[in-house]
């Protein structure tokens, strides 16, 4: 596992993160096989997990807390997340800060983190959603600023709205958030356009998330995909997106290496950017562990491979089933 430096935290994170939604919340998880991939995970050298109290209804966070006591004589980075008050996600233009992310609200929901975790201080708190427009709202700033002072969070960052990389640029303007989480892989590459320079400029910490575009990525999925329907993918995959989306993945399949997965290039690709530090895809079984992890080998990808990749960048706009 290869290490990097993480912003303003100083931190040295794994190049491959673990996040945690698909361990909680998720018919189809099998409890031992994740606890089995989480050790797993710790023994090839991951030190960057990432949760939410929404996953799982806090029972995610209590599991990473679990991990985080097993290990107590390694360094552990740990992120949370604040689900918004009125439990919609991603957040509208139109939302009221006081409807999502009163101090109250951040301060009651990092109390229930902290007790679901067993810690008694957060590496990471995080807003779950978020709109620019709040930057300047004095209610946000008034309770981190509390929880830091009170030594019950450690850094603030924001995970930003799917194909939204831009909004957040006057909040982090603020000098107040050290870490950005945001969507990152072949298809959607528009954090490089003004995201990425200002955390950058800024030291902010960067960590991608959905590397494999919810599974297009690892090539897997098919026009005729079907998932079940208490799964969310049933209501992101609607045939608009999924016939789209195997499209796209399928114009990549003649670009992969002899003896490289889909995946594996998506992975590579992400790891060619200086300014990710952590990238955090879902990993349930340890056979996804060992094969994600083993990518942060230090190994390049061709660089013609890589902007023939950059040329499969796909520009896209929240919809009502972008989620």
């Amino acid at each position: 596992m290869n290490y990097r430096r993480f912003g303003r935290t100083d931190w040295r994170v794994s190049e491959i993160g673990y996040g945690m939604w698909g361990l909680a919340g998720w018919k189809e998880t099998d409890q031992t096989e994740v606890l089995n991939a989480l050790e797993k995970s710790v023994e090839l050298g991951c030190n960057f997990y990432d949760t939410a109290w929404g996953y799982g209804a806090g029972a995610s966070e209590e599991i990473l807390g679990n991990l985080i006591k097993r290990h107590a004589s390694k360094r552990l980075y740990f992120a949370t997340k604040i689900p918004p008050k009125n439990f919609k996600w991603p957040s509208k233009a139109n939302f009221l800060l006081e409807d999502c992310f009163p101090a109250s609200h951040i301060i009651e929901y990092t109390e229930k983190s902290l007790k679901n975790l067993n810690v008694e201080r957060i590496d990471l708190q995080q807003f779950h959603v978020w709109e620019d427009s709040w930057a300047h709202h004095d209610d946000w700033k008034r309770a981190i600023e509390k929880l830091k002072a009170d030594g019950k969070v450690k850094h603030i960052g924001i995970s930003v709205n799917r194909w939204e990389p831009d909004n957040v640029l006057n909040t982090l303007k603020t000098g107040l958030i050290d870490t950005v989480q945001v969507i990152y892989n072949i298809f959607d590459q528009n954090p490089e356009d003004n995201l990425f320079p200002l955390c950058r400029k800024m030291d902010i910490g960067v960590i991608a998330r959905v590397p494999f575009d919810e599974g297009t990525l690892t090539g897997m999925l098919t026009k005729d995909t079907v998932f079940p329907k208490d799964d969310w993918r049933a209501t992101y995959f609607v045939p608009e997106n999924l016939n789209s989306s195997v499209d796209h993945a399928d114009a990549l399949r003649p670009l992969i290496p002899n003896g490289m997965t889909m995946a594996e290039m998506a992975l590579r690709f992400i790891l060619c950017n200086d300014d990710v530090h952590t990238i955090i895809p879902g990993m349930r079984k340890i056979r996804n562990v060992e094969a994600n992890i083993g990518t942060s080998d230090g190994k390049q990808l061709n660089k013609a491979l890589e902007l023939e990749l950059k040329g499969h960048r796909w520009d896209r706009t929240p919809t009502e089933w972008s989620q």
